[in-house]
């Protein structure tokens, strides 16, 4: 061979080295880079918040309680791999873990759980999550069960009167559906329970009266969900702690009561939602209900500072505020700017504490003054430079039958980058669970993990969500699957009319409610080019049959009863029309779920492998209804992002594992 031949030959390889090997897909073109902002297809961009960043090290605290001088609450902490752990906050602000980092503090009565611990003196009570025991730890000793296997509590009340806990009780031990009954835990030596209610389906909420004769608390029954049709009940103890006597309080209609708390002069509060909105009222001397704030607000919790004033957390479209009522005219004085999130009032000897959220900063705990408030304690999270943080906005958009639907969009947000010229960011839509929850503008890291990213997001509060009053709530009865539907694919219609997105590019991601309407949407509509099931309804026949008690009748409302409306459920189950599925679809499920079990998601990607449309299937073993290890959370998010590069096209920066998406060839091979 000559020379000329062999550099011919040389300059071939070379020419396929640089124009084949080393020039980048057409869909991710080289980065440029002007005025320091460095151009890159939207998806792609490099972000400092990963996936381990934010479930690694970032905790959260819930049901936050008040005994006398001391605070104690929950934190469920990335470190302890999700673990519920119980703290204390004493007068100076300081903190003590009181519960070891390998054991959770955690019920699963109703399955999703309660307050599940008791802080009284020097007594600690608490469930364990692992054997849903009720214990209790006194100082210097080791922490002793007072229950027996197969029983689970939560909401305890001590009553000193009679030497008793008063607490909520499941009992799982027989056969059929678990029974759930008001109990009283004797903390005599002998630990005897004694039934002070039963004959409902469901129990919550027992409040004990100063004087110790009388407990409130919350009652309800199939097909009924406490936001649906409650009771509020009072039983009236004798000198031996069992019942004399039980009251229920009057009402007209389907009302939903919560939050019993009786003041220091015997006068029982609650709040109610008579008149569509869920605010305040007591009973009055007649023994009827009184309303005590008349306003259209959304009341998450409350707490009676003293005898003339309450401390209220409320939400009026979508954005939340702590409050002060005076109790005698009913007047409402906000406190301080609003938040995104607010919940847990408690009342201590030393003033009203609460925990709250902001769309740039996670829940923390806040103490009140007199016309302000201050931060006093905030768990570990990541640290988010605010050239990255994508401030949500509030918007309300026209929907189905005239009405309107309501949501937050988050643009995409990062300084360092910038999309190509002249393109529109992908979208992500986010729906929540419930599926009559809400989505709220707290700061959400996972959020941020998109729009960092170059992605935009609409979370979604369809007909139906909570935080809009009863009526607005009720539109989604018995419409699931329909109205969640249109008003995400209205969302995204008006969002795209905008000029705000790439209506080519939308996908939508949910888990449990939210998986089912992210499995709808694919299979009834087309505005979708991909989707995420996070452990995801696909058959709601399988729901109907196999779910917990807890939510065993909630589909007669959200669908209608079943088995007489079947041929209903058979139409709106999306594992019926997944030869309707042409948008790739990606399914991740905890394998210990027992509220959706996972076989939903394994027989949907089945049935999508045979079509030969784009599919994965991830599940995780250790998790149930939500997933809690870092790791496993880390995993999921992560293979989200990569499914989304490999549909629309993009190359996810950093070291991000690869998830496989079965195709056709797959299935052929």
């Amino acid at each position: 061979m000559t020379k000329y031949m062999l550099l011919i030959i040389a300059l071939i390889v070379l020419g396929y080295f640089v124009f084949v090997v080393a020039t980048p897909e057409e869909t991710t073109p080289a980065p440029a880079s002007q005025d320091g902002v460095i151009q890159a297809p939207y998806g792609a961009w490099e972000s400092r918040l990963t996936a381990a960043k934010i479930f690694e090290a970032s905790d959260d605290v819930s049901a936050l309680t008040a005994d006398g001088d001391k605070l104690f609450f929950i934190e469920k902490r990335a470190t302890a791999n999700g673990r519920n752990i119980l703290m204390q906050l004493d007068a100076n602000d300081g903190s003590e873990q009181l519960t070891p980092s390998d054991l959770s503090v955690r019920s699963r009565v109703h399955e999703y759980g309660g307050r599940p611990y008791l802080a009284d003196g020097d007594n600690i009570y608490y469930s364990r999550f692992t054997d849903q025991k009720l214990y209790r730890r006194s100082p210097g000793g080791e922490a002793q069960a007072l229950t027996d296997d197969g029983l689970r509590y939560m909401e305890c009340v001590a009553d000193h009167f009679h030497g008793q806990l008063i607490c909520v009780q499941e009992d799982h031990r027989g056969l059929g559906e678990a029974v759930n009954t008001l109990v009283a835990i004797d903390l005599s030596a002998d630990g005897e329970v004694r039934v002070l209610y039963e004959g409902t389906d469901f129990v919550k909420t027992p409040r004990l009266s100063p004087d110790g004769r009388s407990v409130a608390f919350i009652t309800w029954s199939h097909p009924n969900m406490p936001w649906d049709d409650t009771q509020l009940r009072i039983v009236t103890l004798g000198a031996d702690g069992l019942p004399e006597k039980s009251t229920e309080i009057p009402q007209t209609g389907n009302v939903a009561f919560s939050n019993p708390e009786f003041a220091e002069d015997g006068t029982l509060y609650f709040t109610a939602d008579f008149a569509n909105w869920l605010t305040l009222y007591r009973i009055g001397k007649d023994g009827d209900p009184e309303l005590v704030l008349d306003q259209e607000v959304e009341i998450k919790s409350y707490g009676l500072e003293n005898e003339s004033s309450a401390i209220v957390a409320y939400f009026k479209n979508g954005i939340a505020h702590i409050a002060r009522v005076d109790l005698a005219s009913g007047e409402l004085s906000i406190i301080g700017a609003p938040f995104s999130s607010v919940s847990s009032v408690a009342i201590s000897n030393h003033g009203a504490y609460f925990i709250a959220a902001t769309a740039t900063s996670k829940s923390a705990i806040y103490k009140l003054g007199e016309d302000s408030y201050r931060e006093i304690y905030r768990p570990s999270g990541p640290a988010i430079a605010e050239d990255q943080i994508s401030v949500p906005k509030s918007i309300t958009f026209p929907t189905g039958d005239g009405e309107e639907a309501y949501g937050f969009f988050y643009a995409p947000r990062n300084d360092n980058f910038a999309g190509p010229d002249g393109a529109l960011p992908p979208l992500i839509v986010v729906v929540h669970g419930g599926p009559v929850g809400a989505s709220y503008a707290t700061l959400s890291l996972s959020i941020q993990y998109w729009t960092s990213r170059g992605f935009a997001v609409f979370a979604v509060n369809h007909r139906g969500s909570t935080g809009y009053g009863r009526a607005f709530r009720k539109k989604l009865y018995p419409n699931w699957g329909i109205v969640d539907i249109e008003d995400a694919s209205n969302g995204v219609r008006w969002l795209a009319a905008q000029g705000l997105v790439d209506k080519e590019k939308v996908a939508i991601r949910g888990g449990s409610a939210g998986g089912y309407t992210t499995l709808g949407a694919l299979a009834f509509g087309d505005s979708f080019k991909a989707g995420a099931s996070y452990f995801g309804v696909s058959d709601l026949e399988i729901l109907a049959r196999e779910t917990h008690k807890y939510e065993s009748r909630y589909l007669d409302q959200l669908i209608g009863p079943y088995p007489e409306m079947r041929d209903v459920y058979i139409e709106r189950s999306p594992i019926n029309s997944a030869d309707q599925i042409k948008s790739p679809l990606l399914l991740l499920h905890g394998l210990d779920d027992e509220v959706v079990p996972p076989n939903q998601s394994r027989m949907m990607f089945e049935i999508l492998k045979q079509n030969c449309v784009p599919a994965a299937y991830l599940t995780f073993e250790g998790e149930g209804h939500g997933f809690r290890q870092p790791a496993n959370q880390i995993k999921a998010l992560e293979s989200e992002l990569d499914f989304y590069g490999q549909i629309f096209g993009f190359t996810p920066a950093g070291d991000i594992e690869s998830v496989h998406v079965q195709r056709c060839e797959d299935v052929a091979n």
